[in-house]
């Protein structure tokens, strides 16, 4: 009985190209998204922000801009009723 054992290891085919392609993109892609929820909780410090002063000053008709009127979507055009005979 003891004769009939086979303890040797299974055949697995070798991976094809197409496979470790596979494999290997799966692994980039989970990389890539720990990166992403990494640079999302951890805060970086912006340490290089410069502040600098503007050259001239702008004055308030600049700055203003003009807004054209827009009728409102909510208000149509009345209809012409016909006249009754």
């Amino acid at each position: 009985m003891a004769s009939n054992l086979d303890f040797s290891p299974p055949e697995v085919p070798e991976p094809t190209f197409l496979e470790n392609l596979l494999r290997y993109g799966l692994f980039l892609g989970a990389i890539f998204q720990l990166i992403c929820v990494l640079a999302i909780i951890i805060p970086i410090p912006k340490s290089y922000e410069v502040e600098t002063e503007p050259s001239e000053p702008r004055s308030a008709e600049v700055t203003r801009k003009t807004k054209a009127t827009v009728p409102s979507a909510n208000k149509r055009p009345k209809k012409e009723t016909k006249k009754k005979r």
